[in-house]
């Protein structure tokens, strides 16, 4: 077998000194986004010494405006959008609190029934010839790590949304001296979030395991067995934050925009508009916490199951600490790697014109891909034995490290596809939005039949990316193979993350210029920042969306090893029940948190129209609207309607385990996993697209664009009613969906113990 090149002691040191680099640079990049100024002060002349970038001098405009009611003015809107997520935030949390107590409660109680509360050691699961740590320890320290990942993923969405609202006017009163320097703030503070999140994630992970150890000593198997808590944990709070947040984003976007720029013919966030904070309140809660929730979860489920598998294989068999450290060493890397990428956006290369936004934010992700090849590779030789052996099933099957190595570039290679053909399908630089701005010629009905057309269409690509890569990883290494896979495709996290946060944040800064009534220019250049944005955020997605198809893959493995199924097999009438409920799932979540924004929206639609109906100037702009109730509104809303899509994910795989038995789970976990994945992405990529091709109209840079426009033209309106059809889509039901199939495997895993002992209650009556 032979030993790795790196010692133990070395792979101890490497993992916390990459994860505490991530947080010193995430630091940094906030340190120099603060450097732009939200109070007026003195103006010193840029005298020669200034940083490229231009953080020596003070705001001194492009435009000539030294206007310091600006300046205030940005100032009071971002401490009010920064008041209204905060305030939000706290809500949801008091919430999500109570569940997560209940929910922990109920970990320790199921698992510790699995040898009746019995503090008795006993033999492995894998290996009746050895004695294992007593269930009860299981069940004590799975509590721990699950309440362990749920608290890190409220703190990582907690703080994206801080940075974000903290950046948000600073992105607005840069784009006065030009795009580049707007870019460079809103991208830095994606890098803040991003850094911070992977680092936090990986440093919380590896501590855990460590003091674990020190209770299970060598008992590997039930170490990392306690572990996949943590995985629970951040996904069970990324569903509430992802459905809440994006009930919340959608009920004040639809409107805003219904009302606004339908009805009234008002420009999209336009001061008058009631709905207009709740909009941009709506962007942080929704895209930043939400999605920094999400992607969190994904990153811990992954390095969980692949922790899980390494366990029961040679590595965890000979105590082989290096290459069992793999996974969480791929991500260490992966924070360096992501450092030197972030580096070429904002030092090496400056951007000058609005067409090099996103050439620049593409660079990021064929960088950031190139290089972790290289680092992988790296990794595979010095952190791995030449040859092992994985467990596949109930065997061990031999398997040499530059195997492994290709596992992890195939998921890493594949988000690249995903990534590039989500952005052809959602940016309007291509054909397939074009045409959905162009039927809107003929109407709203057209535009979405087109829109509905190329989500469908956009499915293929991805879904046989993820095949190639499901194949490739599991010839090669078994579920391992597949969770490191899917662990590839996250290893570059930290770009994927600042990337995608850079969307909201410029969309907010557009949403400032307007609402502080800077002048036509600067909005022209955050508009072209957030329509970037805007595609950067479904390439996030779609990264999402990929990920937790191989995530629940490899946990499906994880879980049925562990309940100990012998097969899956479709034919028994067991199993193909479980497919066809477990295929039903999605639709039925989508239903619920679809639902969910139309009847928060109907509230908001109709708080909107009273208030342009009651109060008086509020038209002529010389009253302010009540933006307060319009903020309640979608509160109130989100908090009530999470609450029974959340409950239908969180207790499917009990109910079904429980009364089922582990079969008709195991079946249920392949079917939302099949149809989850294809309405996600569908989803995802129509509401990319509508967004997108009313931008297109509303931009006019090409003939064809000018033909359809201007805004407030017939086309333009039914291209407004494509987009507030699809924001519920992109923005609410298809990134929620990845949660759902992710979260339901790997409480399947972390409760199997419970359902192979106790489960199949029906089954076992007749």
């Amino acid at each position: 077998m032979g030993a790795s090149i790196l010692s133990d002691f070395g792979a101890e040191i490497l993992i916390p000194v990459c994860a505490v680099i991530g947080i010193a640079f995430s630091l940094v990049q906030w340190v120099l986004v603060s450097k732009v100024k939200l109070s007026p002060g003195r103006e010193s002349v840029n005298n020669g010494s200034g940083a490229k970038n231009g953080y020596s001098d003070y705001l001194i405009e492009e435009e000539g405006l030294n206007d310091h009611s600006v300046v205030l003015k940005c100032a009071e809107i971002q401490s009010a959008i920064s008041e209204g997520a905060t305030s939000f935030l706290f809500t949801e949390y008091q919430y999500v609190g109570i569940f997560m107590v209940a929910f922990a409660i109920l970990i320790f109680l199921f698992l510790g029934s699995v040898e009746g509360f019995s503090s008795k050691s006993q033999p492995c699961t894998y290996d009746k010839s050895k004695i294992c740590k007593p269930a009860l320890a299981t069940a004590a320290f799975s509590t721990i790590s699950f309440l362990l990942g749920a608290i890190t993923s409220v703190v990582s969405g907690f703080l994206g949304m801080k940075i974000a609202t903290y950046a948000n006017a600073r992105t607005t009163l840069e784009a006065r001296k030009g795009v580049g320097k707007a870019f460079i703030t809103a991208f830095r503070s994606g890098a803040v979030m991003g850094f911070l999140l992977a680092a936090n994630g990986l440093l919380v992970l590896y501590i855990a395991i460590n003091l674990f150890k020190l209770y299970y000593g060598d008992d590997w198997s039930g170490l990392f067995e306690a572990i996949t808590g943590y995985g629970l944990g951040g996904s069970s709070m990324a569903l509430f934050g992802r459905v809440g947040g994006g009930i919340y984003t959608k009920a004040a976007d639809v409107g805003a925009d219904l009302v606004g720029k339908v009805e009234r013919n008002i420009p999209e966030d336009d001061p008058r508009n009631p709905a207009v904070i709740a909009d941009n309140v709506g962007d942080n809660v929704g895209d930043i916490a939400g999605m920094g929730s999400d992607l969190f979860g994904s990153y811990a489920e992954s390095s969980c199951a692949a922790l899980v598998v390494a366990s029961i294989s040679s590595f965890g068999i000979n105590h082989e600490l290096t290459p069992m450290l793999y996974p969480l060493i791929i991500s260490s890397v992966g924070i360096i790697v992501c450092l030197i990428t972030t580096l070429f956006a904002t030092d090496f290369f400056e951007i000058k014109a609005v067409k090099e936004i996103e050439p620049s934010l593409k660079r990021q992700l064929i960088i950031s891909t190139a290089l972790m090849t290289i680092g992988i590779g790296i990794v595979s030789w010095i952190a791995l034995p030449s040859s092992f052996t994985i467990f596949n099933f109930g065997d061990q099957k031999a398997v040499k490290n530059w195997q492994l190595f290709l596992c992890v570039a195939v998921g890493l290679w594949a988000g690249l596809i995903i990534g590039f053909v989500t952005e052809y399908y959602t940016s309007n630089a291509y054909s397939p939005v074009q045409d959905v701005a162009d039927s809107c010629r003929t109407g709203a009905a057209t535009n979405v039949i087109f829109g509905l057309a190329l989500g469908y269409k956009s499915c293929i690509i991805p879904i046989f990316a993820i095949a190639i890569s499901i194949f490739v990883s599991f010839s090669f290494a078994a579920m391992y193979g597949i969770a490191v896979a899917a662990l590839g495709m996250l290893s570059t996290i930290a770009t994927g993350l600042a990337i995608d946060a850079y969307g909201p944040i410029s969309d907010n800064a557009g949403g400032i210029a307007e609402m502080a009534g800077m002048s036509h220019r600067i909005r022209e250049r955050t508009d072209a920042l957030d329509a970037a944005g805007n595609t950067t955020a479904a390439i996030g997605k779609g990264f999402a969306i990929g990920s937790a198809a191989l995530v629940s893959l490899a946990l499906f493995g994880a879980f049925v090893s562990r309940a100990a199924i012998s097969t899956v097999d479709v034919l028994t009438p067991k199993v193909f029940i479980g497919l066809l409920v477990g295929a039903m799932l999605p639709y039925w979540f989508s239903a619920m948190t679809m639902k969910s924004v139309g009847s928060a929206a109907l509230k908001m639609v109709e708080e909107v129209r009273r208030q342009f109906n009651t109060i008086p100037g509020l038209m002529e702009g010389t009253t302010k609207p009540d933006y307060a109730t319009c903020v309640k509104i979608s509160t109130d809303a989100s908090i009530k309607e999470m609450i029974p899509p959340g409950a239908l994910v969180m207790l499917t795989p009990l109910v079904v385990g429980i009364f089922f038995g582990v079969e008709t789970l195991s079946g249920v976990l392949a079917g939302s996993l099949v149809s989850g994945v294809q309405i996600a992405i569908s989803a995802s990529n129509t509401g990319g697209a509508w967004d997108n091709a009313k931008k297109y109209i509303e931009a006019g840079a090409s003939p064809h664009a000018k033909s359809l426009g201007p805004k407030g033209s017939d086309p333009h309106k039914a291209a407004v009613i494509g987009d507030t059809i699809g924001d519920p889509l992109k923005d609410t039901s298809g990134p929620s969906l990845n949660i759902l199939i992710k979260l339901m495997a790997v409480e399947s895993l972390v409760f199997a113990p419970f359902f192979a002992t106790h489960g199949g209650l029906l089954f076992k009556l007749f």
